[in-house]
């Protein structure tokens, strides 16, 4: 088909603002890498756009040899790898039943989930409810309190409900039990979504602030969002660059590699999830 003039505008238009959409997400993350590389000087002279100035890599040298931050970093690879897969474990348990017509009281239940996406937990007694399960000053304080994600497991149960009953009637005949009816059939069927979550789940705890500040009060038991906030508001932290008289970087400049060494992991998990991404969310929203 010949493509009209009005066509050809939408589509040059549509490109046209999400290039612009894409840019101003991408730009303060380039501009940070490059304040990263850029000279003391440069940087702190607003010289420092979207390319290097001055280059250097000796705030990235400094900051990989921080003890401290790669002790944060193991502490937030462990909170997210264990609690997305505590999450999406404890989601699919909950929305299996939950998708099913023959648990009859599964409406009552989805009504008392449902609530607590409309009125959450005042935070006094969701502190006091943590310090009397003897969870403060433990990573488990920063998973266990928010394992399961309402949004995310209707999401589940939704796409849950869209597969055909036939295939676990013909699994219940051969003899499968509801566990081996979920394992081998529901989640290889499922993997759009269950992709879908774990990068929900995985952001949100890889991001884990609010809780680490509420519970966390060992200093060595900070996640790194929270070690990140220690070095921009107490930037004597990172001082001792400067008071070491190297010219190679100062607070600014480690300031800047902090945010994309905090930054870049979550961000290189997203390619191998892209292909999901869409397909998993759309299929989870459409049928109830």
């Amino acid at each position: 088909m010949k493509t009209t003039l009005s066509q050809k505008l939408f589509t040059v238009v549509n490109y046209v603002v999400l290039t612009a959409a894409a840019f101003t997400m991408i730009a303060p993350l380039l501009q940070m890498l490059a304040v990263s590389l850029s000279s003391p000087v440069a940087a702190d002279s607003k010289k420092v756009f979207l390319l290097p100035v001055e280059w250097t890599a000796d705030s990235w040298i400094y900051i990989l040899h921080r003890q401290d931050l790669w002790q944060s970093f193991g502490i937030t690879v462990f909170i997210t790898v264990v609690g997305t897969f505590l999450s999406v474990l404890l989601s699919v348990l909950t929305a299996y039943p939950l998708a099913h017509a023959k648990f009859l009281i599964r409406k009552h239940v989805m009504f008392g989930i449902v609530i607590t996406m409309i009125f959450n937990a005042p935070l006094i007694p969701f502190y006091m409810t943590v310090k009397s399960l003897g969870l403060l000053d433990s990573i488990w304080s920063l998973i266990l309190p928010g394992a399961i994600g309402t949004f995310n497991m209707v999401i589940i149960r939704t796409f849950f409900m869209g597969i055909p009953s036939e295939l676990e009637d013909s699994a219940q005949i051969d003899g499968c039990h509801d566990f081996r009816v979920l394992f081998q059939i529901y989640m290889p069927l499922s993997k759009p979504v269950l992709a879908t979550v774990s990068l929900f789940y995985a952001v949100g705890y890889w991001n884990t602030f609010q809780r680490a500040i509420l519970f966390i009060r060992d200093s060595e038991l900070h996640p790194l969002q929270v070690k990140l906030r220690e070095y921009i508001m107490t930037p004597e932290t990172l001082e001792v660059a400067d008071m070491l008289g190297n010219i190679g970087y100062n607070t600014t400049t480690l300031k800047a590699a902090t945010i994309i060494f905090a930054a870049t992991p979550i961000i290189l998990a997203y390619p191998f999830l892209q292909k999901y991404f869409v397909k998993g969310a759309m299929l989870g929203s459409l049928k109830e």
